[in-house]
């Protein structure tokens, strides 16, 4: 497997989590964490959460807390690259 598309989520009792494939960390307090992945964004929600380690050149983040939910969502640049396929494809 290519070592960029590696993307694995470790949670151990809603209160530890290791991530690999981290390429960028958007935002982060005690309640939200935004970051990107290689698939796509992801948004950690709980309660007092904050970020132990985080290595972008390995592409790992360790954060701690207590996690209530994960939601991933489409990368921006890709929804911006749809866009404009589709304004072309409408003014031809």
């Amino acid at each position: 497997m290519d070592e960029r598309l590696r993307h694995n989520i470790s949670v151990s009792g809603r209160k530890q989590l290791v991530l690999e494939g981290v390429l960028h960390v958007d935002s982060f307090d005690e309640s939200e964490i935004t970051l990107e992945t290689n698939l796509g964004m992801l948004v950690l929600k709980g309660e007092g959460l904050h970020i132990t380690n985080l290595n972008l050149e390995q592409g790992n983040l360790a954060a701690e807390g207590y996690f209530s939910s994960f939601q991933y969502h489409e990368s921006k640049d890709k929804g911006k690259a749809k866009a404009k396929g589709l304004l072309s494809r409408i003014l031809k």
